[in-house]
């Protein structure tokens, strides 16, 4: 399976093109006013328009209602829906059958049972992804730059493709492809120069070394069931 590599929390046309020109197959748009990389309607529908076909557009929403929804799937376009909040079965089930999107469910992750606890999203969803859980205090669910133990996600086989997030840079991609097999990465703060200004040099070594680190992994076929 070929690896999956998204860039998440672009905020301008040069981000953008950096993104796809190196070759990254996703890149994501954030909906969350508490996050530094939120974009507004305006600025997604730019941005939208300048993706077109080159890649595919997912759009990062935490908890939001069907109005912010309707108006973010209107002004963007976008491929995929990731849900980055406490999203029940209920409600994805829900965000499906209205919008008619493949649905991306992201994960908080600290200890084996958060993993174990995304088994009642797979038969919902077309793609999970792993994140570093928050501290308490903060004001966002992702992007805070926190990798997780990866090896909690060592011989996983979830029922659908699952990506890696949290942490990820250009110098352990790598390695965390190494230990996990992860069909797919996702970075935000990783190519960033400070929070929510990507770095262009960075957006480009990180698809670079996910290419590389792609090369090396070993994927270990899903187990026989009994």
């Amino acid at each position: 399976m070929t690896l999956a590599v998204k860039i998440c929390g672009l905020s301008t046309p040069e981000a953008v093109d950096a993104a796809i020109e190196s070759g990254a197959d996703m890149v994501g748009f954030v909906f969350f006013p508490a996050s530094p990389r939120n974009v507004s309607l305006d600025v997604a529908r730019i941005l939208g328009a300048q993706v077109a076909e080159r890649a595919q557009k997912v759009a990062l929403t935490v908890d939001a209602d069907d109005a912010l929804l309707d108006a973010v799937i209107k002004a963007l376009q976008p491929d995929v829906l990731q849900l980055h909040g406490k999203e029940q079965p209920e409600r994805i089930a829900v965000l499906k059958k209205r919008f008619g999107l493949p649905v991306m469910k992201a994960i908080a992750v600290e200890e084996r049972a958060d993993v174990a606890g995304a088994a009642i999203y797979a038969p919902l969803v077309d793609r999970l992804l792993f994140d570093a859980r928050a501290p308490h205090a903060a004001t966002r669910p992702g992007g805070l730059g926190k990798p997780f133990d990866w090896h909690l996600l060592q011989d996983l086989h979830p029922g659908v493709p699952f990506m890696l997030s949290g942490g990820l840079n250009a110098a352990n991609v790598a390695e965390a492809l190494r230990i996990t097999s992860a069909p797919g990465v996702d970075v935000s703060s990783g190519v960033e120069r400070i929070p929510g200004q990507k770095d262009i040099g960075k957006i480009r070594a990180f698809v670079r070394a996910a290419r590389e680190g792609e090369k090396r992994r070993v994927v270990k076929p899903a187990a026989s069931p009994a």
